[in-house]
């Protein structure tokens, strides 16, 4: 069976509650973001691989083909903070 990955996510940021949908990589986790309203650059909570994960409504690709378990996300599944 094929997992089917959604590669888009709506980020809202913590500090100004601004949102925007973006498309997430697809073979990778995304450590940073840069918030369109404020400028705040967000990073992951501790225990999330990646912001999408931590701040948007999808979780990561990887995350998702490993069936919502950071152990076995191909990243390493935690920040590198």
């Amino acid at each position: 069976m094929t997992l089917r990955v959604t590669a888009e996510s709506t980020i809202t940021c913590p500090v100004c509650g601004t949102s925007k949908t973006q498309m997430m990589p697809t073979d990778a986790c995304q450590f940073f973001y840069d918030c369109t309203g404020c400028g705040v650059l967000l990073r992951p909570k501790s225990g999330d691989c990646c912001v999408f994960c931590s701040y948007g409504t999808v979780p990561c690709p990887p995350i998702q083909q490993a069936g919502g378990k950071a152990a076995i996300c191909g990243c390493g599944g935690d920040s590198p903070m």
